[in-house]
């Protein structure tokens, strides 16, 4: 049990914030890579947009697991592989959660409403539409009556989120739309953060098949969600790849976001495939994280080498 209550940055999951700041920086980066333009007022609008919406989901997401049952019955709760429980340990905190999460909504509505005065008028509806749909997920991911994770669309949301949708609203804040560029580096970023969803659920199978949550690995098997994390993943290398040798000139420097994969790809797929052992379910989880945490620096890094060459 926690001896202490957590502060506000343990309530939003602030390390797990790099999964909105990646797909923000990859999108902007792109967009600057056709426009030859950066705008940096929009990408800080963008930042406290996706920041925003991202605490929200990780509170609303720890709310909602707690009043559903999920939480009350993981015993194997750990800090890689998402889910905080802080309501199990500090109930009277709800009211307090709730304020921040739509505290966080409404400061990332007020950001949007500037962000719509400050580019093109054909992109307003799509600035709105992704808006919207992102405040959707932030709530009804867990939330009734939607319940997504618990429906067995998860997977889905978290990579549409974290990919397609958060790669294209950066892309709009520099006034790029869905150029083929932009198109062809939609799926990475999601795929990076579903990699962390799949673990988590192979941690909480037992927790997550009691309280009804249909993740991938309670539908099909602890198996299933280690073959389909073995296949997202390159997926992601592949799609790195051709975006390197294809699609972006000067491409090759994003090569070196496949790094952390080289040297940890496979003693994560290792461990996992132990996956009636929970601890080395968790390392793997812990070494996924990092995986996660270096692709996202070094990714970033290679696009950034991509403007300045």
């Amino acid at each position: 049990m926690r001896k202490s209550e957590p502060n506000l940055l343990q309530i939003a999951r602030a390390p797990f914030l790099s999964s909105i700041v990646s797909p923000i920086a990859a999108g902007t980066l792109l967009a600057i890579i056709v426009t030859k333009e950066f705008d940096p007022i929009n990408f800080l609008l963008l930042l406290i947009i996706g920041i925003g919406l991202h605490a929200a989901t990780n509170i609303y997401n720890d709310i909602y697991d707690t009043l559903q049952g999920t939480d009350m019955i993981n015993t194997n709760r750990n800090e890689f592989s998402g889910g905080s429980g802080f309501l199990v340990y500090f109930p009277h905190l709800k009211s307090r959660m709730y304020r921040i999460a739509r505290l966080s909504l409404v400061i990332a509505f007020l950001g949007t409403l500037i962000l719509n005065f400050r580019i093109a008028d054909h992109l307003r509806i799509t600035l709105w539409c992704l808006y919207g749909f992102a405040a959707f997920f932030s709530k009804f991911y867990t939330a009734e009556p939607v319940k997504l994770a618990y429906r067995g669309l998860g997977e889905v949301s978290v990579w549409f989120a974290f990919g397609p949708m958060a790669i294209l609203f950066a892309a709009i804040s520099q006034n790029v739309a869905c150029h083929p560029v932009v198109i062809s580096a939609m799926p990475i970023t999601g795929i990076s953060t579903l990699s962390i969803l799949l673990i988590g659920q192979m941690i909480d199978y037992e927790a997550d098949k009691e309280a009804g949550k249909w993740g991938i690995a309670v539908r099909k098997g602890l198996r299933a969600a280690l073959i389909c994390y073995i296949i997202v993943q390159s997926i992601l290398m592949i799609n790195v790849i051709l975006l390197a040798v294809y699609f972006i000139p000067n491409g090759l420097y994003l090569l070196v976001g496949l790094i952390p994969y080289m040297l940890f790809f496979n003693k994560s797929c290792k461990l996992l495939s132990q996956y009636t052992n929970i601890e080395s379910l968790k390392k793997a989880a812990q070494i996924n994280v990092q995986i996660h945490l270096l692709f996202a620096l070094l990714f970033n890094l290679g696009l950034l080498l991509v403007v300045m060459f």
